[in-house]
């Protein structure tokens, strides 16, 4: 999901700073409630370990472009699932940052427009969840069709946000468009893809309970809302 460097004019790009602002806001609130929820250490510790996968899943996972940016296995509502919306969030804005700075320099102008299309569609699921999940499931209980829901909301959200700013950049032109269009059709692979990784994430940490019942894990994970 990284646009392509030259895809916003940098005299466009003043832009993605408003939205990238409202982004932090959106993370700054999410990490606030899991503060609430559990607590400063929580949240520190499972920040470190989304950030980690974040930076792992841009790297380790298999990831091409198509179109007018690249196709990755960001996993966000997987790790909302497993982690809480507030980690999801640090470490999605934290890990695209480290791969910024360590082996992808080229990306960091467009480090606002990126960081928008991750955290934004994140919000979105947080949300979603809240409508879909009655509050007495526990995460390790969600059905195949509140996966797909959530993994279609985020990955839906993440090239809806690529096409605003393809469109945005170089407007409505043909080439434009099947650019956009052969992005959005390659993502469907990955909506496919992730429920099913999230039920079999989710069926490990049922099994494995005694070691997820931690700090380390969202508390909604194996417990419904309180």
């Amino acid at each position: 999901m990284h646009i392509e460097p030259g895809i916003v004019d940098p005299a466009k790009m003043v832009l993605s700073y408003g939205t990238a602002a409202v982004s932090f806001g959106l993370l700054g609130k999410l990490a606030l409630d899991t503060v609430r929820s559990s607590s400063v250490v929580s949240l520190a510790v499972r920040s470190v370990i989304t950030t980690l996968l974040v930076f792992a899943f841009f790297e380790a996972l298999p990831h091409y472009p198509v179109g007018v940016s690249e196709v990755h296995f960001i996993l966000g509502a997987t790790l909302f699932l497993i982690f809480g919306a507030g980690p999801a969030a640090v470490g999605l804005a934290a890990g695209l940052a480290l791969q910024g700075f360590l082996f992808a320099p080229f990306d960091l102008p467009q480090f606002g427009i990126n960081l928008t299309t991750l955290i934004v569609p994140l919000w979105g699921v947080s949300l979603l969840a809240r409508k879909i999940i009655p509050e007495k499931t526990a995460y390790v209980d969600v059905s195949y069709k509140q996966a797909l829901a959530l993994s279609t909301a985020y990955q839906g959200g993440i090239v809806a946000w690529v096409a605003f700013w393809a469109f945005y950049g170089q407007g409505f032109g043909a080439e434009n468009l099947a650019s956009v269009g052969s992005f959005g059709a390659a993502y469907m692979l990955v909506v496919v893809a992730e429920p099913l990784l999230d039920l079999a994430v989710l069926a490990g940490a049922k099994s494995l309970a005694p070691f997820t019942r931690t700090m380390a894990f969202e508390s909604r994970l194996h417990e419904a809302a309180a």
